[in-house]
């Protein structure tokens, strides 16, 4: 049997959503029950894959694992800005994985 091998590259990229007037992000209801996309985004993406939950037959978790750490990504400059300023737990986990 051959070998097999699978590539999985992450592309994490976030369009600038502030105000340029405000400097800030403003209420973006389609986010909701989230204030904004990014905010959504990092719960439902980023977060959970920063705390990535190995589980097992009766969903008992067994680990914690840093996904990033396992596979190829590059974060858009504009959403690791906004990662590093609003969650920086996942901005570490990022940092980490990319040093391993």
């Amino acid at each position: 049997m051959k070998d097999t091998f699978v590539t999985i590259h992450g592309h994490f990229y976030q369009p600038p959503r502030e105000n340029p007037w405000l400097e800030a992000i403003e209420t973006e209801e389609s986010a909701h029950p989230f204030h904004d996309w990014n905010e959504r985004i990092a719960f439902e993406c980023y977060r959970p894959n920063a705390y990535a939950r190995i589980v097992d037959g009766k969903n008992k978790i067994l680990d914690i694992q840093n996904n990033y750490a396992s596979i190829s990504f590059n974060f858009g400059p504009t959403l690791l800005s906004w990662l590093e300023a609003r969650h920086p737990s996942i901005y570490q986990k990022v940092l980490e994985a990319d040093r391993e």
